[in-house]
């Protein structure tokens, strides 16, 4: 069994037993947290590799490969024909060299937030932790470093509360041009 599959299992194994169904219906009588009603100001932190093309939104690693949209024609004149330089090819760039966790939650705290919500990993699918499922991740490509495990580290050590976002289950929807 390999580690996606292991993975996987867990994971359908965890959906089994839980209190959800994938379906709207399971939802209506889910009530939202008294923490998150009370914490009333946040930051959504929606930052990855689709912030080096930095055209339009992060939708770029889908709509750079469909010809009816502008990133398409955008990619092809700034970097070059797709079939020489794909979405991939932006990860050595994505270095981020100023990136300063402990900084970024100081002035989030400063500003009055109570909770911070990164996201793990857009629909890309290039992941911004450490990850033992996939290659295509901030910790073994680009940056060499585990921004989500540096930002949760640096959002608890100042009180805040650490929430995740994770963008994974619409990867078919956003690929399939959905």
């Amino acid at each position: 069994m390999t580690v996606q599959e292991k993975y996987l299992k867990i994971a359908e194994e965890v959906i089994e037993k839980g209190p959800y169904k994938p379906d709207w219906l399971t939802f209506a009588d889910y009530e939202v947290p008294k923490w998150f009603r009370n914490a009333k100001f946040g930051i959504f932190i929606h930052w990855g590799l689709f912030s080096i093309p930095a055209f339009r939104n992060e939708w770029y690693s889908r709509n750079m490969y469909i010809q009816s949209m502008e990133e398409w024609e955008h990619h092809r004149q700034t970097f070059g024909e797709h079939t020489k330089f794909g979405y991939k090819d932006f990860i050595p760039m994505f270095t981020a060299p100023n990136f300063e966790p402990k900084e970024w939650v100081k002035l989030f705290k400063k500003a009055g937030a109570r909770y911070v919500m990164p996201v793990a990993e857009h629909h890309d699918g290039f992941q911004m932790y450490d990850s033992e499922i996939s290659e295509w991740n901030v910790k073994n490509m680009a940056m060499k470093r585990d921004v989500l495990g540096e930002l949760k580290e640096a959002i608890q050590e100042e009180d805040l509360i650490f929430c995740e976002s994770n963008h994974r289950v619409e990867h078919a929807f956003f690929f399939g041009h959905g």
